[in-house]
């Protein structure tokens, strides 16, 4: 009788961080479909491991500061420059050195499902966090850039811990913290990564509530961005009081 584990057996051993023991046991196993599992494994490790090292490149600016002294480094993000209805929101976040989330990178490069799954992680995890905001009348008033750079400095006042270094997404701000303007910077530096997921994932949030305000303009699909259905809801029901005025096609036709 073949007292050898079964091929699904293996399958569900493979996959919860299996020991060195059983690696090599199956390694001996000349079943094809074990040795297809074990093939499967290796890629499965070779990704980690890239993985691992690009993570590790991200901490790079953060570890520089740290030999320098300056121990809580915030990294600062906003996103919503570009719809036509909403806030722009920001997010500062600071990290512990042992921070360990590897799929931490730029919010654009993530699905929606792993950016809320992050997200909530990133916050449990963080140091101190804080979200700022300025809205669509502040954006009309003193112009989308401004504002965004209004809403990064809100986000580090209201950190409960003091940051001894700021890394900026291509930004400085009016605060007396030392900054770091680095250009895409969500995808060279993890804390302004994080940064980038929780200001997506709370902004998202936010315009999912707003489309139960005002369902005609699709914000939980749209996000506030111009799409056809949003566009064609304004053309048919008009601005809504989170509308930017001061953005078009909204500024020449209403």
């Amino acid at each position: 009788m073949d007292k050898r584990k079964s091929i699904s057996e293996i399958k569900t051993l493979i996959a919860n961080s299996p020991s060195q023991e059983l690696l090599q046991e199956l390694v001996n196993d000349t079943r094809k479909g074990v040795q297809n599992l074990l093939i499967q494994y290796q890629k499965r490790e070779d990704k980690k491991q890239v993985e691992l090292k690009k993570f590790k490149q991200r901490f790079n600016y953060e570890q520089a500061f740290w030999q320098e002294g300056k121990q809580l480094v915030c990294g600062v993000d906003e996103v919503g420059r570009g719809p036509l209805a909403g806030p722009v929101v920001a997010a500062a976040v600071i990290l512990p050195h042992d921070f360990g989330l590897i799929e931490v990178n730029d919010s654009k490069q993530l699905t929606g499902k792993t950016r809320e799954r992050l997200y909530s992680q990133i916050i449990n995890q963080s140091l101190s966090f804080s979200i700022g905001i300025s809205d669509n009348y502040e954006i009309d008033t003193v112009n989308i850039y401004q504002a965004a750079r209004i809403a990064m400095l809100r986000a580090v006042m209201g950190l409960s811990l003091k940051p001894q270094q700021l890394i900026i997404d291509a930004m400085e701000i009016d605060s007396p913290i030392e900054q770091l303007k680095l250009i895409k910077a969500d995808s060279k530096s993890v804390s302004v990564a994080a940064a980038s997921i929780v200001a997506k994932v709370w902004r998202d949030h936010l315009m999912n509530f707003y489309d139960r305000l005002y369902p005609q303009y699709d914000f939980k699909s749209n996000d506030g961005y111009g799409t056809r259905k949003h566009l064609d809801a304004l053309n048919i029901y008009g601005v809504t009081p989170l509308h930017r005025r001061s953005f078009e096609p909204i500024k020449s036709n209403f």
